[in-house]
Parts: C-alpha cells; sequence; structure tokens
C-alpha cells in the first residue's frame, strides 16, 4: 500500500466538508481538511447564519415596535444597522472558532489554501503536494450573476455583498423572488425599507404549496413589498439610484432602488480544481455522482452544492456523512426524498415530503388534515397567529408530507421529517400527546383534523 500524507483529504471546509472530516476522523482515519477562505463555507461565513442573524434583529425591532399591545411601552424604538451587523458578525465569529476548535480535537488536520486536483492521489495546495487515498469534493457553491446588461454596476449587488454592509440602503429592488430574495425582502421591509421584487415565474417561491404562498403574499403586501411576477429582466443601470429594466406582458417597464439585489441561483464552484485532470464525469457545472456519493473516480467523492441535487446546508451534510463512511471502508447510501426544507420569512415556512399539487401531478390520491395558526393559543400570546399547518397522507392515513407557515415551524418540521422517514402515518402523529401551549399542537391538531376530529376548530360544512 502506498505511504499517503493522508487517508482521507477533504477539499472545501462548508457544513458538508468539516463534518465530513470530523466523521472520517472519528473512523479512525488520517484526516486533511483544505479551505482558501474561512472555516464553515458559505453557510457560515456568506449565508444561513449572518442572513438569520439579520433577520432575528429585524424580528426583536418589530417586537419592540409593537410592544405596546401586551403592556410593555417603549419610549422610542430604532434599530442601527451597522449594531445589528456588528452582532451578526460576532455569532459567525465564534462559530466559526468552534469549528476551527472541534477540527483540531478531532486531530483533523486544518490546511489553509487552494486546493488543485493534480491526480487521483494528489492535491496541490498553494505549491505544496499533499497525497491521499481518498479524495472528498465539497467546494460548494457561489451566488450566480447571469449574462444581464449592467449587472456589474454600482450598486449592483448579490447576497455576499449585502451581508458585509453596515449601512442599509434606503430602498431595493429584489431580482428573484425565490428564498434568498424573499428572504432579503422579509429583512428589509421589516426594517421599514421600500421593497419591489421582480420574479421571472408566474409565482414566488416556486415550489411551495400554492396555499402557503397566497398567505405569504398578502403578508409581504402589508409590509409593503411590490411583487411583479411573470416579468424578464431586460437590462440595469447601475449607479447612485439604481433602475432595473424588465419586460412584463410585451411591456418595456423600469423599478428603481438605491440598491439592486441579484439572487436568481447559485452556480457549483466546480471550475478551475482540476477535475479535469482526473477524468471526473460532469453534468454542466456539477460533479456527478451515485448513491454513495462516489465519482466516477473510484477513489473520489463528491458532496453538497457541487453535485447539484439539493442546495441545502444540511443536505451538505448528510452526503457528507455518506461519503465519509463509503470512504472508509462502511456501506451507507443516500436519499433525497425526505429533505426538509425552510424558508425564515415571518411568519417562517417549513415543508416536507409531498405537496397537494406534487401529488396532483403526480396522480398520487391523498387527503388533508389541516389547522388555522389563528386557534393556536402560544401563537396567538406571541401575536404571530397567521399560518396554517396541512398534513398530506394518503386514503389510508399514510403520510405523505406536510406544509408547515407559522412561527417557529422551522424547528418543528423535523418532527414530520422522523415521521416519513418510519414510514408513519396520521395516528402517529395525533396519538402522541404534544405539549400545551406551544405552537407544535398545530401539528396535533392537523392530524386530528385529518379524521375529522378536530376539536379547536369550527365543524367542516358538509
Amino acid at each position: 500500500m502506498c505511504d499517503y500524507n493522508y487517508d482521507v483529504v477533504v477539499l472545501g471546509a462548508g457544513p458538508g466538508g468539516y463534518e465530513c472530516a470530523i466523521r472520517c476522523a472519528q473512523y479512525g482515519k488520517r484526516v486533511a481538511l483544505v479551505e482558501a477562505r474561512e472555516v464553515g463555507g458559505t453557510c457560515l461565513n456568506r449565508g444561513c447564519i449572518p442572513t438569520k442573524a439579520l433577520l432575528h434583529g429585524a424580528e426583536v425591532y418589530e417586537c419592540a415596535k409593537n410592544s405596546a399591545v401586551c403592556g410593555v411601552i417603549t419610549c422610542e424604538v430604532y434599530f442601527d444597522f451597522a449594531k445589528m451587523a456588528e452582532y451578526k458578525d460576532t455569532i459567525v465569529s465564534k462559530l466559526r472558532s468552534g469549528i476551527a476548535g472541534l477540527e483540531k480535537a478531532h486531530g483533523v488536520t486544518l490546511i489553509e489554501g487552494f486546493g488543485t486536483v493534480v491526480d487521483a492521489h494528489t492535491l496541490d495546495v498553494n505549491g505544496a503536494s499533499i497525497s491521499f487515498d481518498k479524495l472528498i469534493l465539497a467546494t460548494g457553491s457561489s451566488p450566480a450573476r447571469p449574462p444581464i446588461p449592467g449587472i456589474d454596476g454600482k450598486n449592483v449587488v448579490t447576497s455576499d455583498d449585502i451581508l458585509t454592509m453596515t449601512e442599509l440602503p434606503e430602498s431595493f429592488v429584489i431580482i428573484g423572488g425565490g428564498v434568498i430574495g424573499i428572504e432579503f425582502a422579509t429583512l428589509f421591509a421589516s426594517l421599514g425599507r421600500p421593497v419591489t421584487v421582480i420574479e421571472m415565474m408566474p409565482s414566488i417561491l416556486p415550489g411551495v404549496d400554492a396555499d402557503i404562498v397566497r398567505l405569504l403574499s398578502r403578508v409581504l403586501k402589508k409590509k409593503k413589498v411590490s411583487v411583479i411576477n411573470n416579468a424578464k429582466v431586460t437590462s440595469i443601470d447601475g449607479g447612485d439610484n439604481v433602475t432595473v429594466h424588465y419586460e412584463l406582458n410585451g411591456q418595456e417597464k423600469t423599478a428603481e432602488g438605491a440598491c439592486c439585489v441579484v439572487s436568481v441561483g447559485r452556480r457549483a464552484m466546480t471550475a478551475g480544481i482540476g477535475l479535469e485532470n482526473v477524468g471526473i464525469e460532469m453534468n454542466r457545472a456539477f460533479v456527478n455522482i451515485d448513491e454513495h456519493c462516489r465519482t466516477n473516480v473510484e477513489n473520489i467523492y463528491a458532496i453538497g452544492d457541487i453535485t447539484g441535487k439539493i442546495q441545502l446546508a444540511h443536505v451538505a451534510t448528510a452526503q457528507g456523512f455518506t461519503a465519509a463512511a463509503n470512504a472508509c471502508g462502511h456501506e451507507e447510501t443516500i436519499g433525497y426524498d425526505i429533505v426538509p426544507s425552510c424558508i425564515y420569512t415571518s411568519p417562517e415556512i417549513a415543508f416536507v415530503g409531498l405537496s397537494e399539487d406534487k401529488c396532483k401531478a403526480q396522480g398520487i390520491e391523498y387527503r388533508v388534515g389541516s389547522f388555522n395558526i389563528a386557534g393556536n393559543g402560544r401563537a396567538m400570546i406571541m401575536g404571530d397567529a397567521l399560518g396554517t399547518a396541512k398534513l398530506i397522507a394518503d386514503p389510508n392515513g399514510k403520510l405523505l408530507g406536510a406544509q408547515l407557515m407559522g412561527p417557529r415551524v422551522t424547528d418543528m418540521i423535523a418532527e414530520i421529517a422522523a415521521v416519513l422517514k418510519m414510514g408513519g402515518s396520521i395516528s402517529d402523529i395525533s396519538e402522541t400527546i404534544h405539549p400545551h401551549p406551544t405552537v407544535s399542537e398545530v401539528i396535533a391538531e392537523a392530524a386530528h383534523d385529518f379524521d375529522g376530529l378536530c376539536c379547536n376548530a369550527l365543524p367542516k360544512r358538509k
């Protein structure tokens, strides 16, 4: 056997890569983790965590503004965006230091530098050669920049740029009504900034349950967010005041703001890392993998956004565990049918499994149990009682999926995912005692409604 520097090298220290490296070390392997920027990757440094830190600040601000309703009287409420950004950076820094400490504690060697694949057992990192038995690619993604004339203009930014700002522009035009765009729209609008969202598709949040999108659209309208669907951006004029040109129903129109945020998805970071040197099979910019997260090169695996599966941090982590197991001599596979998704709007949205729309599209018979969040005591106390809980099951009650909208539903969706994973049923939920008073009771109420036995809702007309 060749004497390699490491048993496993993981290229990329995002949420998939850094946990994958630790798992390989837990299996007793000599492991190196190579990262060109900060440990934690996009999720920690330029994505999930900083965005949610700012959204939390906006939520606290809104709570303070509306506190009089529950007897808390404030003289003056205002926000300091520079302080919010400082808070965000403090959280990110603490978590980043924690990851570095975990890697060290588990015996993982952290190597700073840009890694390029030389051959099937060699990586070049800033001119230094590192040999390995197994390689796990986890290089992640970056914001997509479509070829729109003017996209590089002044005050035209991506999500990465927004998260480095310490001053909040006076108004925004957001190109893209997907998850990233709508979360930013929620943030800016909560802080009192006018927002226009331009979306190419007929609806914002494509793929999300239609009833939930309708509810959210009402919330956004109340927050003074203008949403323009079926619109194609044709050009951008950057400057102190940005003008976005778009086409709607055959007519040329414009939207203006102090800042334009381009949020039209993410592109895999696979260019320039030497994949062609070993003949890695690609699907456009994505790396092809099998259910073991293995590429066509036997000793090389790939995980996360570069695989083109589902671009979510928790999917990257799950893939990382699968790749680590297989790279270390175990036998594991991964599936993508039960993956919870979370959207941190206000109210929050979370879903997993099949929706009504997907059941209809696939010709699957189903029934629905639902409950209006307005009937939940804890949500009412929190002043956040808009939303719904929907459970989808086959006619025999086998659970197929769930869609939730309401306070803290992103913390609750894992319950549904666990039931789905076990092949469970509506009765598994309805017969589980849910604590009172909690928002989680809405899940049990929806399960009771499936059988026409919900006690906290008016009877449905027959």
